[in-house]
């Protein structure tokens, strides 16, 4: 599932987002989601959110669950 769509994504929830400088790269960090920044209800980019350590970013994917 890709992150494009708002209702698919919620805090407390581990995902893959790509940060600003790293765009050109599209290199991805894994965090859990604290907030949920973009207020339409898709972005073709990815949903833009706050992690739990700070870094905003446009979410790629929703990352596994570790077991």
């Amino acid at each position: 599932m890709d992150g494009t769509r708002r209702q698919d994504i919620r805090p407390g929830l581990s995902v893959e987002i790509v940060l600003k400088q790293d765009q050109a790269t599209g290199k991805t960090t894994r965090g859990v989601v604290r907030d949920v920044l973009t207020g339409s209800p898709t972005h073709p980019h990815g949903i833009k959110v706050r992690l739990t350590n700070g870094q905003v970013g446009r979410v790629k994917s929703l990352a596994p669950r570790p077991e």
